[in-house]
């Protein structure tokens, strides 16, 4: 598990700095895409799913 929360540190900083400083490039793509991975093999990804369908179930009602 440390290292698996130091992996997500490591890439969530690397995507933010690449976001922040270049633009996003194909390669930039490659590590918030093992971020991504990361984050899924992590402990707090249940809380991340719930947080993705309660915010679409919040969008899917509103009326326009």
């Amino acid at each position: 598990m440390i290292l698996s929360i130091s992996g997500i540190v490591l890439f969530g900083t690397i995507a933010f700095l690449f976001f922040r400083r270049d633009g996003l490039k194909v390669s930039h793509a490659l590590v918030c895409a093992l971020f991504g991975f990361y984050v899924a093999g992590s402990s707090i990804a249940p809380s991340i799913t719930a947080g993705g369908a309660s915010l679409a179930s919040l969008l899917g009602g509103l009326k326009f």
